[in-house]
């Protein structure tokens, strides 16, 4: 499948459409709570739309990767409003390091993401070093950034809006780098990694398996889906938060 451009690509677009699917979901779930001020949001789903109709059209893993990236820094303007805290203003993506709160709380959600994601394939048969629309390079792990980026969304972002708008991390759960870059502290980390396995354990219904399933055991039954389409057994088609 890796080595095959047609099956690569094939997968590769069921991973960006997923992750773009659960952007939408979730700032569609603000746009509704948001009824007097939304537009912010209705633009960014519109846009959102209109690049997944790109993603069906293209033949290319290197467009699929720059699609992808517009449609998360899309989906990133909408996080000001979503959040309304002077403290944690988004500005722009930064990462090595980064360089506001915000940001440090997106790149160590995200990093804890991908080592949830990482634990659960080595409990299936997939090689965490292919990945599809990561270029596999046999040095890292690669598909767990495939599959994390359906879950980034509802596992990490809307913890994120959760901890800040409730006040469970504030300011003062950062430091600043030599560098400059800004990082959670101490006790910002375990703050994070204690609400975080909490989420983990919380159960949401699934819809096919008809029965409440825990965030984690979505995860793996998302992999054993790749490991059917893998097999030739049934079609990959990937998760789709309901909320």
């Amino acid at each position: 499948h890796y080595l095959e451009q047609r099956k690569r690509l094939d997968l590769a677009k069921r991973f960006v459409m997923g992750s773009m699917t659960q952007m939408r979901q979730v700032l569609r779930y603000y746009a509704n709570r948001r009824k007097e001020n939304n537009q912010l949001f209705i633009d960014a789903i519109e846009k959102l739309d209109s690049l997944r109709k790109s993603v069906n059209e293209t033949d290319s893993i290197a467009e699929l990767m720059a699609f992808e990236g517009h449609a998360r820094e899309n989906y990133y303007t909408c996080f000001d409003e979503i959040i309304k805290n002077k403290n944690f203003i988004f500005e722009k993506r930064t990462k090595r390091p980064p360089r506001n709160a915000l940001n440090a709380l997106i790149s160590f959600g995200n990093s804890i993401c991908y080592t949830m994601v990482l634990s659960e394939i080595y409990k299936t048969y997939l090689d965490p070093r292919i990945g599809f629309l990561h270029t596999t390079n046999f040095r890292r792990f690669t598909l767990n950034l495939d599959v994390a980026e359906i879950f980034k969304p509802i596992m990490v972002d809307r913890l994120i809006f959760q901890l800040i708008n409730k006040k469970i991390i504030t300011k003062s759960d950062f430091e600043t780098e030599h560098t400059g870059g800004i990082l959670l502290n101490d006790k910002g980390r375990r703050t994070f990694i204690e609400h975080m396995e909490t989420r983990m354990r919380t159960t949401v219904n699934h819809r096919h398996l008809g029965r409440n399933v825990s965030y984690r055991r979505l995860i793996r039954l998302e992999l054993y889906k790749i490991q059917k389409h893998v097999l030739g057994e049934k079609a990959y088609e990937p998760y789709a938060s309901l909320w």
